[in-house]
């Protein structure tokens, strides 16, 4: 197993509301990051949120990352599911199986970040992976 660290940098963020009862809602998001580090790319993905409240959160998404992991080119899926609270938003992810391209076919893995909301979505991340 191999380990990459490194930053995510928030670059957009379009959350849009699709039902609400009773203060809680559910909302869809399509967000963009850029990767440095052992992960040199660009991140596309789309959550979907559950509000209890305005303080806790519960999410999951797919993210696709296009660009370089550890000198290797190509693209892969990461499967996300997290939990937001007042203070940070805490996310683990996993390699979607089958979901690497070029030389990253056969990625597998798992890891993820905390965000804090001091660092406005900008996260140290980790992955462990290897290659099946």
């Amino acid at each position: 197993m191999s380990n990459a660290t490194g930053t995510r940098v928030l670059k957009s963020w379009d959350e849009q509301e699709f039902t609400e009862a009773d203060g809680r809602k559910l909302t869809r998001s399509a967000i963009e990051y850029s990767y440095t580090g052992a992960i040199e790319g660009e991140g596309v993905q789309e959550y979907v949120m559950f509000y209890r409240s305005e303080v806790s959160t519960t999410f999951v998404g797919l993210e696709q990352i296009t660009g370089r992991l550890d000198g290797r080119s190509g693209s892969f899926v990461l499967q996300h599911t997290g939990e937001l609270d007042d203070t940070a938003a805490v996310v683990t992810w996993t390699v979607v199986p089958g979901s690497g391209t070029g030389e990253l076919s056969g990625l597998t893995g798992s890891g993820g970040f905390t965000a804090t909301h001091e660092e406005a979505g900008n996260a140290e991340y980790t992955l462990d992976y290897d290659f099946a």
